[in-house]
This record gives C-alpha cells, structure tokens and sequence, in this order.
C-alpha cells in the first residue's frame, strides 16, 4: 500500500503538474469559484464526468480553459476543491472558466477505454475518437455554462497534453488556443518506445494504462508490481528475458499484451500516432507548444507537434523549451535544477507569466497582443540563458560533420580506422550510477557520464579543449557506420559537454560527485538496429559485416562554452531504462529465450559522423 500511495503521489504530481507556489499560498480555490460535476453525452451516447470551476464573480464573461486527462478529475464531490486550478496561479486569479474532464473509459466516465485511440478521418454517423468527444464537449459547455464568452482553450501535460493536441483535430470553432506540453506524439516513439527500443524503466506504468474498469469510479481499480528492492538494476537483471515479467502481468492487462505482441511499427501503432494527422487538417486555433529539454519522457512529441504544423499550416504557432524535466515549468520552483546542474532561478515563473498567461489572453480574452512573443522561446543549456528564434530550428546554422576516428578523437574528416568493444548482455551499461527505484527516470538526462567513460564497452570520442565558444542549436543525426559479431544489436549515442578542471562545485551536486571535469549529458537516444531500414521492416545484421545506421537525435539548443570540450559517446546498452538486446535476431523480442542472449564484438569506424547544427559566427 505504501508503494502504491507513493507511486500515486507520483503521478499527482507528474501529470496534474499542481503549482506548489499556489498550493503554499493563501489563495483558496473555493472562495473565487464554484464548482459543478456533470455528465456530458457524446453523439454515441455515453457520458463523459465534467468538472467546471466558474468564477463566483458574475460581472463580466470569461473563457473556457479545459483540460481532458486519463489520469481523474479529481477530487470528486461538490463541496471538494482543487488547491490549484488552471494551466498556472495568473490565469486561475484573474478568473477563467477551468475544466477537467475524465476521458472515456477512465475514472467517473462511461465507456471503453482505448490507449491512444486512433484518430478517424472523415468519421460517420455516431463513430467517435478524441477529436468527436472534445467536439461535443465543448458544444455542450458553450451552450450551457453561464457567463461563458464563446471561446475555448485547451491544454494539458503529457498524456493530457496529447489530448490538447488531439484537440485541434476537432475542428470547433469556438476552440482558439491549444497548449499541448510534453505532449506524447506516439507511443513507438515517446514513453514506452525510442526508435523501436522497449523502455524498460516505463515497465511499472504499463498498471496505469492496462487495466480496463467496468464501471465508472472514483477509487483507482489497478494495482502496480512490486519489486521487493532498491536495487532496480539488479531487479530487472534477475527478470531477464522480458518474458519473465509476465508473472506480474496476465491477460487482464490489456496493455502488456499490446506491447508484447506489436513489437514493430505496425499498423497498431502507426494509427495511434497523432503526429501524421496534424498534416492533414486546416488548423486554425493558435498553439503553442511546450516542452522540457531534459524530459525523458516525452521529447519526440512536442518537437514533432510544433515543427508539423508549422510545415503544414498558417495558424499562429509557437513553441518553449526549457531547462525542464517532465511538468517542470507547471511548478514554481525558485532554483532550477534538473540532475546535479542548475541552470538559473524562476524560469517556470518566467514562462507563465510572460508566455502562457499571455497566450491565453490574448487568443481567449482578446487581451494584450503577442508581437513580443517570440515564436520559438528555447533555452541554452550550456549558456544558461534564453534565445529567441523566428522559427525553430533556426536558420543560421551549419551542419558540421564530427567523425569518430581513433584515439578517442572527434575529427573534421574521415578516417580508414575502427574502434570494437564487447557488448556483454550480462553485464550492461548502466544508464545511472544512482541506486535506486524509480516510476520514470529523470535525473539522468544531466547526469555526470564519467562512470561510463571508463568503461571498456563505451568508446569515446572528444574534442580538443575549446578556445572559444561553439554552440549548436536544432535538429542531431548520428550517422554510424558499424559491424557486429552477432545478428542483432543496439546503438545508443550521447553528447556530452566537459567541463574544465577547475569547475567549482554548486550546492545542487551529489556528495559523491564534483563539477570538476563533469561529463555532463546534454542528449541521448538509442536505436534497435533491426530497424535501421524502417520501423515495420525488421531484418538481421549479417555477422562482421560493415553496416549504416542513422540515428535521430533529438534538438539540441547549447553552447560548448570556451575551456570545455565536446565529447561523444557510443555504446550498445543503456539498462535499465531500455531492455537488454540479446544480440542474436529473434522476431519478437519479448518472446527472445535465456539462450538468445550472447556477447559480441561491436565495431565503429572511422567514417561514422555526428552531424551537428553548428550556429555561424
């Protein structure tokens, strides 16, 4: 019980992002509102749990801002409060009208839940998807909640924010402002998959999503695994081959079944990506688009939201990144840090005031313009400051290419070389030196890299010290040239900025580590080589053959600052947080037996490249 209250705590904090400044405050949400609980009915039929918090002052109209979420509406009950209410604590004092709504299937709604239910174009008669269900929900509140002024937004973070993208996707016209933040874009590519790899250390939330209810409630119906340990690492290496966890998860977890038995891009996955379908609807509705560069849980999504509509559509669209992890910028933290790196004080603060609040008025209220609103707001997390683009990612850059040659060096050419290591499934790399149980990691995007350095299953490749600043700003590709002993293999590339020797510690550092010579984690991603030549067309390595891999990175915006060095690495296992490869081809990797899993040699050569955006002088 303890575990699950924890865990619960988790995603309260997580995916309801409450603002603690307002919780710390003597604002009460009941004295400036009131609170209603309906049932709202869809064209099929079913009813859908409403919350709406009206304003008690009755003098003038206000807009609606509506979050749609799988994660409760809670608390239930009339004479029950929120603490906070709202995207943030300007837009609930200044008065909106704010609501919550349980999604279908989930909480006090009716109906069947579908995770990440796909999108149906050109629909007929009573079908229904998300876009139909935010459709009449907002019908029915613009035609029955008083002192309404007919226009609506939306927003949301993480798999909330994925229904504010879906939003736009309904087509009502009283919608006027989508915020999606950390929106998930696709499952295959945020949360439970990178580039076709099982998060492993998203295993514990499949409970969250694979549980079905049979009836409306207001008590959660799923339970998560227990573990039984601190030690995730070793837990996860005691359940290995993945089909182990199955004692933990049956057939009752509707989820778990889906992961295990879609392990390719196939067609159950693609239809459940939004992304595609932002290209093919006239979006009117302005967005932006918000997302952290430090979250590991959902960076593919609000990248791939703001760069297709603005490839696609005319509609006002803008997007902020900042030094955020996973809802940071929903909270009103004084000292941003992320990991053991502190970047600066009140950025959340910084961006709901001057960007969301007046977003919102300005597309919902008709207050205040957004002229000085820039339209890409990105932070430089190795200058520690904000830029501000025309359109991301920027057009004065330069792709640079940084081969990976011998003796550890990055270099403007090619080279006739190779550097091997043994990839041990036994013996994995980790991806944090922490000890310790986590629902979804965080604090690793930063981390110091040091401990994986040393290893001998990790090359590494670095810049001489920089004499001067170089800063890279939008979209990474590693493009690897590789061979393996074995059939199959992952590849997972990092960059990592140095910091010179003589760093001086800040108070947010670990007791164990020091700022000096910091290998700090500026991006990573890892890739499941069997995928090299599309997502939905698997194929073998052949053995010891040289072999291309091209692997997206996500965007990047930060300064390698002068006496620091650029450094790459690359390695074939990042565990627990994704799962272990068994290096011998299997057609489906859950179903992968002790036997498949076998040591090989890797190999990188001399022509495999980084091509970085370096910023023009």
């Amino acid at each position: 019980m303890k575990q699950f209250q924890l865990v619960f705590k988790f995603l309260i904090i997580s995916f309801f992002a409450f603002n603690s400044a307002i919780a710390q405050s003597d604002y009460k949400v009941n004295e400036h509102y009131n609170k209603q609980e309906v049932y709202i009915s869809m064209r099929d039929g079913v009813k859908l749990h409403t919350t709406i918090y009206s304003p008690k002052d009755k003098s003038q109209e206000y807009p609606i801002i509506m979050q749609r979420t799988p994660y409760s509406s809670r608390p239930y009950g009339k004479d029950k409060f929120r603490r906070s209410i709202g995207p943030n604590t300007q837009l609930m004092k200044e008065g909106n009208i704010i609501v919550y709504q349980d999604v279908r299937g989930r909480w006090m709604s009716e109906g069947v839940y579908d995770n990440m239910r796909p999108y149906i174009p050109n629909k007929k008669g009573n079908e229904i998807d998300e876009a139909s269900d935010t459709y009449d929900t907002i019908e029915w509140l613009v035609n029955n909640v008083d002192n309404n002024n007919g226009n609506v937004g939306t927003w949301g973070i993480s798999y909330p924010g994925f229904y504010a993208t879906y939003s736009l996707l309904s087509e009502h016209p009283a919608l006027k402002a989508a915020s999606p933040q950390a929106p998930i874009g696709d499952f295959y590519f945020d949360d439970f998959h990178h580039n076709g790899a099982y998060l492993l250390s998203y295993w514990r939330a499949t409970a969250l999503f694979g549980y079905m209810k049979g009836q409306p409630t207001n008590k959660s119906w799923y339970k998560f695994p227990k573990m039984g340990t601190e030690d995730q690492y070793q837990f996860f290496m005691d359940y290995m081959p993945l089909s182990k966890l199955d004692q933990f998860y049956g057939e009752d977890n509707i989820f778990w079944q889906q992961l295990k038995q879609h392990p390719n891009y196939d067609e159950f996955w693609q239809k459940r990506g939004i992304i595609q379908h932002l290209a093919n609807v006239d979006i009117k509705p302005a967005v932006m688009t918000v997302g952290g560069l430090f979250d590991a849980e959902d960076l593919y999504g609000p990248f791939n939201t703001y760069k297709t509509i603005e490839k696609n559509n005319n509609n006002y669209n803008s997007v902020v990144f900042g030094p955020w992890s996973h809802g940071d910028w929903a909270r009103n933290y004084k000292r941003q840090v992320v990991g053991n790196i502190y970047f600066g004080d009140n950025l959340s603060e910084e961006f709901q005031t001057n960007y969301a609040t007046k977003f919102f008025n300005h597309f919902l209220k008709n207050k205040g313009d957004v002229k000085s609103l820039a339209e890409a707001h990105v932070f430089d997390t190795g200058a520690k400051q904000w830029d501000n683009y025309a359109t991301w990612p920027p057009k004065n850059t330069t792709p640079t290419d940084f081969y990976l040659v011998d003796n550890q060096k990055l270099s403007s050419q090619a080279a006739n070389t190779k550097e091997t290591f043994i990839s041990d499934p036994n013996k994995p790399v980790p991806y944090t030196e922490d000890i310790k149980v986590v629902f979804t990691p965080r604090k690793f995007m930063t981390d110091d890299q040091r401990f994986s350095a040393r290893r001998p299953d990790v090359l590494v490749y670095e810049t001489d010290v920089l004499t001067e600043d170089m800063k890279l700003s939008g979209e990474v590709l590693a493009d690897l040239n590789v061979a393996t002993t074995g059939t199959a293999s992952d590849w997972i590339v990092k960059i990592i900025d140095v910091y010179p020797s003589d760093t001086k510690n800040t108070d947010d550092i670990q007791d164990h580590l020091k700022l000096s010579n910091y290998h700090m984690m500026v991006r990573s991603e890892v890739f499941r080589g069997r995928f090299r030549d599309g997502f939905n067309n698997p194929k073998p390595f052949k053995p010891n053959k040289k072999t291309n891999v091209k692997i997206t990175l996500q965007d990047i915006n930060h300064t390698f600052k002068k006496g620091h060095k650029l450094q790459i690495q690359v390695q074939s296992t990042f565990f627990p947080y994704i799962d272990v490869n068994p290096q011998t081809y299997v057609d489906n990797i859950f179903e992968a037996t002790k036997e498949d899993f076998k040591a090989q040699t890797h190999t990188v050569f001399g022509d495999s490249k980084l091509v970085l955006p370096v910023v023009n002088k």
